[in-house]
């Protein structure tokens, strides 16, 4: 199965999320992660949809038919060699006195992690990476407790030069909160 990301740019509406993975269940297609999240361009969202697929062709049906719904503004399909893409993770790990001590040092050095807060009897360690990154430190932290692991979805932009300026000029640049 080769993996596909899939990135949707829309304006805001109610209801979108439900039409867009609609298309996706009729086609039997799972989602492997969702995040949906503002753009530079005001009124703009992107969905970064990531799924995994045998057929290429089924793909570029899925992307046409998400281009007809009247508030998507553009669709991309894109292999993982033609994207710069990340998740993150925050794993809580117990830290009770008279536990092993946690090795901050090989945590942030050789994993490129870092505790984002301590508690009295747990640490939230924060790591950033691609799926193979995460689960490589998810494995090094099983020799502690680990009382919670949360994983986000893919974060990913082309490695073309073009931005969504090319793409959707006549939007209004201004962004707000």
């Amino acid at each position: 199965m080769t993996t596909y990301t899939i990135c949707v740019f829309t304006s805001n509406s109610i209801g979108l999320l439900n039409r867009i993975t609609i298309i996706f269940t009729r086609r039997r297609i799972n989602i492997e992660s969702l995040t949906v999240s503002e753009t530079e361009r005001n009124g703009v969202s992107r969905f970064t949809i990531v799924i995994k697929h045998e057929s290429r062709d089924e793909v570029e049906k899925l992307v046409r038919q998400i281009r007809k719904i009247v508030e998507v503004l553009a669709v991309f399909g894109y292999l993982n060699d033609e994207i710069v893409y990340n998740e993150i993770a925050l794993f809580k790990i117990s830290t009770p006195l008279g536990s092993k001590p946690l090795d901050v040092e090989t945590i942030n050095k050789e994993h490129k992690a870092w505790v984002v807060y301590w508690g009295l009897d747990y640490v939230v360690i924060e790591k950033t990476g691609n799926e193979t990154d995460i689960f490589a430190f998810f494995d090094y932290l099983r020799q502690y407790e680990i009382l919670e692991f949360v994983r986000s979805g893919r974060v990913a932009v082309g490695k073309t030069e073009k931005g969504l300026v090319e793409y959707l000029p006549e939007a209004d640049w201004a962004y707000t909160l």
